[in-house]
């Protein structure tokens, strides 16, 4: 039997994770569910948001569940603490970012797909109507490097400066003292560049995608964004039947409401893959609807790309949407070969949404608060099962 390392972090991870075990139940799945400790509680309390523990426990089973997590700068962070552990040298660090990079979980996949009859897809205005384009574009973002990798300094030090400064450009900021200074890297290794092009093309490859568009910015980001492209385009060669772009990631945010049935697969560096995939999302339904694998050579987690949404966690009954959190269940499924079960649950989340007849609060665009049963909505585990009732 599977046994799957169930980490449902803050706030409404708490309250989706389980719901995702539910479905994954009904349809037939069998696994062991071992729990794992991540998230605020454990920074504030233990000064370590990825507690050792949790470390083991996916080096041991390998397959992560992963509902949602609390971060905040670095001085609300501190303040945070337990008064026994302030001032002790703990810095708070994002505990998923700290997974990714720990088990190198490289590849970020992110499908952003349109689900007929969902009253949050995007439309386009026509002549005289309007249309709804179908969106099916996958994204895979880079997971361990790039701007994400945490190579930064506030006041850095003597040696850093130094060898900032051996660049021209730093010239500008001769005369501003090292205490004023903030500096963040975007590293970006050959090899990593190489696995991401080459993830994508194959996923392209495999599920009869047309175009894999490169979304980076190489006329400024001259040699990181200037890798991955060129790196991309030698590995194009190798699959003809594929057309390869590219795309600034600024003029993309603009082309993506303009004709986004276009786009297939698209890779981009950590944080532009950020944006580009939170962009699509927003044409499929928004954070309730986004789903992601991160996955390594050994290890793999799946997560929902929503927030943990403190405001919403103390609800009861809960009004968050599980939905994000069952289709990454189902990306899961994929990974471990169970692709019959993932296609019945999507099916079963499709059939749902369209015949409207069960809906979340985003769905029936309501602000949230308790007041929205009253206008219509359903709860979390109204949601549930309804899709079970589907399968």
């Amino acid at each position: 039997m599977t046994t799957i390392v169930a980490m449902p972090g803050d706030g409404i991870g708490k309250t989706v994770l389980p719901e995702s075990i539910k479905v994954l139940n009904a349809v037939g799945f069998k696994a062991e569910y071992v729990h794992a400790d991540i998230g605020w509680d454990f920074w504030c309390k233990e000064g370590n948001a990825l507690p050792q523990r949790t470390i083991d426990l996916l080096e041991k089973h390998k397959i992560g569940l992963f509902g949602a997590i609390t971060s905040k700068p670095k001085d609300a962070a501190a303040k945070e603490l337990d008064p026994s552990l302030r001032d002790k040298g703990y810095v708070y660090f994002s505990p998923i970012v700290g997974l990714r990079q720990h088990f190198n979980l490289d590849i970020c996949i992110r499908p952003c797909k349109s689900f007929k009859g969902n009253p949050l897809n995007f439309i386009r205005r026509t002549k005289n109507s309007f249309e709804e384009p179908l969106v099916d574009t996958v994204i895979f973002r880079q997971n361990t490097e790039g701007l994400y990798a945490g190579v930064e300094w506030t006041n850095p030090p003597k040696t850093v400066r130094d060898a900032f400064e051996t660049h021209s450009k730093m010239k500008a900021f001769k005369n501003v003292p090292s205490e004023d200074l903030a500096i963040s890297t975007r590293i970006m290794s050959r090899q990593a560049c190489q696995r991401i092009a080459r993830e994508a093309f194959e996923y392209a490859k495999k599920f009869g995608y047309k175009n894999v568009t490169i979304c980076e910015k190489p006329n400024v980001l001259r040699e990181t964004s200037g890798m991955m492209l060129n790196e991309a385009k030698k590995i194009a060669k190798e699959y003809p039947g594929i057309e390869i772009w590219d795309t600034n990631i600024d003029a993309q945010m603009m082309w993506l409401t303009k004709n986004p049935e276009n786009y297939g697969v698209i890779v981009a560096e950590n944080m532009f893959g950020d944006i580009i995939s939170d962009g699509f999302a927003g044409l499929v339904g928004g954070l309730g609807f986004a789903c992601s694998a991160n996955i390594g050579k050994d290890v793999a987690v799946f997560e929902p790309t929503h927030g943990s949404a403190p405001k919403y966690q103390e609800l009861n009954p809960s009004i968050v949407n599980p939905i994000a959190m069952i289709l990454s269940a189902c990306m899961m499924l994929d990974h471990l070969g169970e692709k019959e079960k993932a296609e019945r649950i999507r099916t079963a989340i499709a059939k749902v949404i369209e015949e409207s007849k069960v809906q979340t609060y985003d769905m029936l665009k309501l602000k949230g608060g308790p007041d929205v049963f009253a206008k219509g909505a359903c709860t979390t585990g109204e949601m549930t099962d309804e899709i079970i009732k589907n399968l």
